[in-house]
Formats: C-alpha cells, sequence, structure tokens
C-alpha cells in the first residue's frame, strides 16, 4: 500500500453579482457557474460517494458572496428561463454542428433535473457531504477583501472575517474551523485574526511556507503552524500545474472544448436581439475543440465529446501515476507521511476546463487502482496534532507570488479609497449611533464597505477585461456607503423607499454586525 496522501483544494467564489435585471451579465456569470461547474461537481461528488469502490475527499471553500448568490430565491426562479434560451438555440444550429449541440443540450437537461429534483438547494446537497464527511466546507473573506492592502485597518479584516464566519453559519448551519484566504494572500500577523473569527488553518502558495521562519523540514509536504496557533498548507506545483495550465497542461489538449470560441459571437445580431441582447457577448454555449493552441477561433474543428471523454481518462491515469511516484519517493526521505495539497479555483472544473468534472470523475474511480488515497485538510490536522512550529512568509498565489496584481497602476487608486472608508467605518462603530434607525443605515454602511472591498473588482481591472463594470461596481458601493455615514453624522433621514431599494439589491449578510468594525483596543 502506497504511503501519503492527496488533498484536492477547491476555491468556489463569485462576487457579489446578483441582478435585478433578467438577462444583464451579472446574472450570466452565475447561471453559467452554476450549469457549468457547481451543479456538474456536485453531481461527480454524489456519484462518487454513492459507490461501493470509491473513497472521494475534498476540501472547498464556498465564499460568503457565493453562498448569498445560491441562496437567493429571485435567482433560483429565473434560472430554469435562462437554460430554455439556451436549449432553443442549440436546437437551432447548423447539421455541422448539431452533434456537438445536442450532446451539451443532454447535459443541460440532465443538469437542470437535477435543479428542480433539489428546489434549486445546492447549498443543502453541499452541507450533506460535510456531514458524510465527502467535503470539508471553508469559508473565504466576506467579500473577497485582498486582506494585505486592507491591513491598515485591521478592523477592516477582522469585519471581513466574523461576517463571513457568521455567513457560512447562517446558511450551513456549521461554523466552519479552515478558510481559503482571498487570492491565498497572506501578510505578518494574519493570523491573529483568523484565530479571532474562531478559524484554525487555511491554503498558501508554495512559497509562503517555503520561505517561513524557519524553514519547515518538510518543505510544502506538510502542514506547519504559527505562534498564533493557526495551521498552515503549501500548495505543491507538481500536482497543480497538470491541471490549471492551458499551455502546458492537460486542459490545452486539442480535443478538449475551446472556450473563447462561443456561440454568443458567431450567431446573427439579429438572433441575439430575439433573446434580448442588444449587441454579442458569451452565452456560455462552445461546440468547437482548442484543435490548435495557435490557430484562430474561426478555425477551431467541432467538438467531438465521445474522444475528449477518452482522453479525460487518460489524463487522470497519468495525473493518479505522478502522483504516486511523487508520493513513493516522499516517503522515502521524510519521517511522517508526505501530504500533497492540489488547489484551484473551482470554476477551473466545468467553466474555464469543460472536461474538469468528468476528470475528477475520472480520479476518483481510478485512485484505488493507482494507490492514491485522498483526504481532507481538516483530517489531516485530526490525524497529525503535532506541527513544525513557524511564522509564514508573506505571499499570494497572484502573479508574482506576492501583491503586485492587486496593487498597479491600474488599481491602486482604489487603495485609499478602501482606507478613508474604512477608517470612517471605524470611528463610527466606536462612537456608536444616538438612534436606533441610524442601526439599521450602518449595518447598511458595512454591507456596501464589503462590497467595495471585494478583489474581484481590482482584479478584472489589471486584467482589463470588464472594467467599466468593475469600476461602477466600486464607486456605486463607495457613493452608497458615505450616503449612509452622512446621514448618520448629520442626523439626516433618508428617503424610505431608496433604502428599500438599496437593502434589496445589496441586502446580503442579514446577521451583519457593526460592531465588528469597532476600534481595537491593544
Amino acid at each position: 500500500m502506497g504511503k501519503g496522501a492527496l488533498a484536492l483544494v477547491l476555491h468556489a467564489h463569485l462576487p457579489y453579482v446578483r441582478s435585478a435585471e433578467p438577462g444583464s451579465l451579472e446574472e450570466d456569470w452565475f447561471f453559467q457557474a452554476l450549469i457549468e461547474c457547481y451543479l456538474p461537481l456536485l453531481q461527480v461528488l454524489e456519484e462518487a460517494a454513492a459507490a461501493p469502490n470509491q473513497h472521494p475527499r475534498l476540501t472547498i471553500s464556498l465564499s460568503p458572496t457565493l453562498l448569498s448568490l445560491l441562496s437567493d430565491d429571485d435567482l433560483k426562479h429565473r434560472f430554469p428561463a435562462w437554460l430554455a434560451v439556451r436549449l432553443d438555440l442549440l436546437a437551432q444550429t447548423s447539421s455541422d454542428l448539431q452533434p456537438a449541440a445536442d450532446h451539451l443540450a443532454e447535459i443541460i437537461q440532465r443538469h437542470l433535473h437535477q435543479w428542480l429534483a433539489c428546489e434549486g438547494d445546492l447549498i443543502g446537497r453541499f452541507a450533506q457531504l460535510q456531514r458524510s464527511k465527502v467535503v470539508d466546507l471553508l469559508t473565504c473573506g466576506a467579500t473577497h477583501g485582498y486582506m494585505p492592502l486592507l491591513r491598515e485597518h485591521p478592523e477592516a479584516v477582522r469585519g471581513q472575517l466574523r461576517t463571513a464566519v457568521r455567513e457560512h453559519h447562517r446558511l450551513l448551519g456549521e461554523h466552519p474551523l479552515g478558510i481559503w484566504l482571498p487570492e491565498c494572500a497572506y501578510y505578518e500577523g494574519l493570523d491573529r485574526w483568523i484565530l479571532d473569527a474562531g478559524l484554525r488553518y487555511t491554503v498558501l502558495d508554495g512559497h509562503g511556507l517555503l520561505h517561513a521562519t524557519p524553514r519547515p523540514r518538510y518543505g510544502v509536504y506538510a502542514p506547519i503552524c504559527s505562534r498564533n496557533g493557526v495551521a498552515f498548507f503549501g500548495r505543491d506545483s507538481d500536482a497543480t500545474l497538470p491541471v490549471w495550465s492551458a499551455e502546458q497542461g492537460y486542459p490545452g489538449d486539442p480535443f478538449y472544448r475551446e472556450f473563447h470560441r462561443d456561440l454568443g459571437w458567431d450567431l446573427p445580431i439579429e438572433q441575439l436581439h430575439g433573446i434580448g441582447l442588444k449587441e454579442p457577448r458569451p452565452l456560455g454555449l462552445k461546440l468547437h475543440r482548442v484543435t490548435d493552441q495557435t490557430s484562430p477561433l474561426e478555425a477551431k474543428a467541432v467538438y467531438e465529446p465521445a474522444i475528449a471523454c477518452a482522453r479525460t481518462k487518460e489524463h487522470a491515469q497519468l495525473y493518479l501515476k505522478g502522483r504516486r511516484i511523487q508520493l513513493d519517493q516522499l516517503a522515502n526521505t521524510m519521517a511522517i507521511e508526505p501530504l500533497l495539497v492540489a488547489p484551484f479555483d473551482a470554476e477551473l472544473f466545468g467553466h474555464w476546463w469543460f472536461e474538469g468534472p468528468t476528470f475528477l470523475a475520472e480520479i476518483f474511480r481510478q485512485a484505488s487502482k493507482e494507490q492514491v488515497y485522498f483526504t481532507r485538510l481538516r483530517d489531516v490536522l485530526t490525524s497529525n496534532p503535532q506541527l513544525q512550529l513557524c511564522e509564514p512568509c508573506p505571499s499570494s498565489w497572484g502573479q508574482g507570488g506576492y501583491h503586485d496584481y492587486w496593487l498597479n497602476d491600474s488599481n491602486a487608486w482604489v487603495v485609499p479609497e478602501w482606507s478613508r472608508a474604512g477608517k470612517a467605518m471605524v470611528e463610527r462603530c466606536s462612537l456608536g449611533v444616538a438612534r436606533e434607525s441610524d442601526l439599521r443605515l450602518l449595518q447598511q454602511a458595512a454591507r456596501e464597505l464589503l462590497l467595495a472591498q471585494s478583489s474581484d473588482w481590482s482584479f478584472i481591472l489589471r486584467a482589463g477585461t470588464t472594467t467599466e463594470l468593475a469600476k461602477e461596481r466600486i464607486h456605486r458601493h463607495l457613493n452608497r456607503f458615505w450616503q449612509l455615514m452622512q446621514a448618520i453624522n448629520d442626523k439626516q433621514h433618508l428617503p424610505e423607499d431608496w433604502l428599500i431599494t438599496l437593502e434589496s439589491e445589496d441586502g446580503l449578510f442579514p446577521f451583519i454586525q457593526a460592531t465588528d468594525w469597532a476600534r481595537i483596543r491593544d
């Protein structure tokens, strides 16, 4: 029997893209993630858990903003109609695309059936998998705030973490023990606030452990513990590169589905007008394969599902053999059993890499034969209570490994805005409010501040994609924050209909507590 284990860690997250407008771009983001990632992932885990010869184990974070979207009744109600539009478009494709279109339609209909069967309660299905000890559910920052850029006001960090834990408990019925730090970003002393929120472990990129003080004896192949009592796991690049890299890994295979070729770009504008779109944009309907990574989109060949499925079996076997060799080599040099931690964005599996869920199903199916065993992060800590004492190094898993991606010429302007708003929030929450009605305003101001702090908008500004949307979101939430704070400070009465609209649009985190932002006195 082989020694050691593989810990697959998925981070499921979307920014708070709730929109009251059916057919909006923000709605598309959420619904595409539902049909391409979250529903297939649940199916894979549930089927693997039910199979007598499989032992799936997975750690997955569900960000508080994603949980808010998953629990939204309006979005649940609109999802089937959104799918119906796409099924209708697939039925109208040309004859050369029809086999690929029929295959995609069959997948959509299968997941729609599952959606209807559980009445859209994906949160309940994730919770059941945790109760069955198949998954370990982690939380994240409340709105995925980039903690190193919020550290000027530690209360802002505390607000992100405490709000996240409270929301996780509200929706999943259990207090989380672990957290996925947004962008895996860490700074010195952050472990104090992780512990303050009742959290005990997290994941860093490899150099967060390799550059720790003192240097960990086993590198990234065993967790470490900080002096504040928080455990840290390090990403292993050998276990992650084959899966996430489109250039060097499996997703770039010529027979896998091409991400960038979409019917939304190919259909006549008149047909798009017929479904309510004013201009071309991705619809989540992709019927071509990678073909050649250097070929233009118009030269992509039609997707062939049977060949792609066969490739996932081959790649799963390759991946497992590679991990078994890696674990055997490590076991010969370590006094404890080695651990491979492989963290990924959950949306890689199904959204970015269409065959990703099938690949996961295959590695669960083939793992016993290849003598690879899976574990959850919490189980590692339960079975190995003695950890080396080390202070992890500031780091992130973004480009460059530190904080450059979220602090550069494209997005640095927002950091002083966060700081100014954070300072005002701390001062007001430390003083309290004079009127009972002001508590309602202060709680909404906390929501707006959290939403403005989302690292997703900074990421988009740096990536140069939907930058106008990102700017609009940042300014919208900051403007609303300042309107609310001014009303409190000047004892103004805001129009009730405006407040109701605000609370409807940005009504997440119903248990938010303004005292989380009260001044910290050491």
